[in-house]
């Protein structure tokens, strides 16, 4: 359902999802310049989107919010890559990604928080979305490995992609920041959840979703360093892991907001 909230919210987001929009669109016919141009208009205003977001009072909060977050950490990490690596080019599904975030934002904006239980409760979303982001950043680099794995193969060169080694050193330093990250929120989480959330510890799809991710990035981690686990055999671990992860979270406040209309 769409709410009226804070105009900048409202207005930021419009203009991000239509520059995203057209650069997912137009792609083809842009040239390198006028893409990275657009792609940084639509990053700026996504991010303002969020800004506006947070002014709201009382808070608003929800699945949809989570999603913006990590699809604005993705596309701000991506936006330093193709500053150090220049042959990377504006990606049409990234575009795509940051486009429907906006626009899911915006068409269910989640349920008002009365009041945060602790300043700290603020800590513990920004380490949850900050790992929610470099995992779905992960993810992207390990798609772009596949392809480029691919394209080696296939004696077809990619020239707008790094180096294979360099991306899948990439790709797993992403992994394991993302994973400290996890580890912190988890950790927060289950020794300090009546002082952040007000509520005891509690064993629900949320945490259990969110212990899978956890192991299962840890199995990709130990089976990296022992025994050189890469490409698709490590590809598929991590995506398994950031489906745990994107269910633990999103996917629960997706049936309580949408689904069951419950706060």
């Amino acid at each position: 359902m769409i709410v009226a909230i804070n105009p900048l919210f409202t207005g930021m987001a419009v203009l991000a999802a239509l520059a995203y929009a057209a650069l997912a669109w137009g792609h083809k016919a842009l040239d390198p310049k006028r893409a990275r141009w657009l792609f940084a208009l639509a990053w700026a205003a996504h991010g303002m989107s969020l800004f506006g977001y947070l002014l709201q009072r009382p808070l608003l909060f929800g699945f949809a919010f989570a999603v913006s977050v990590m699809a604005w950490v993705v596309a701000t990490l991506y936006a330093i890559e193709t500053q150090l690596y220049p042959q990377l080019r504006t990606r049409w599904a990234l575009a795509a990604l940051g486009a429907l975030s906006v626009l899911l934002s915006w068409l269910f904006p989640g349920k008002h928080h009365p009041s945060l239980v602790s300043p700290w409760l603020t800590v513990h979303w920004v380490l949850g979305f900050a790992s929610y982001g470099l995992f779905a950043v992960a993810v992207f680099h390990a798609w772009l490995l596949q392809r480029a794995e691919s394209a080696m193969r296939h004696a077809t060169p990619d020239d707008d992609l790094p180096p294979l080694l360099k991306l899948e050193r990439l790709t797993f330093q992403f992994v394991a920041v993302g994973f400290a990250l996890l580890t912190l929120t988890l950790v927060g989480g289950a020794f300090f959840s009546e002082a952040l959330l007000g509520v005891a510890w509690r064993w629900d799809h949320k945490t259990i979703f969110a212990l899978l991710a956890w192991v299962t990035v840890l199995v990709l981690l130990v089976g990296r360093w022992q025994w050189g686990w890469r490409g698709a055999q490590a590809a598929r671990v991590l995506y398994l892991g950031a489906t745990f992860l994107l269910l633990s979270y999103v996917g629960s406040r997706f049936v309580l907001d949408v689904v069951l209309g419950k706060t």
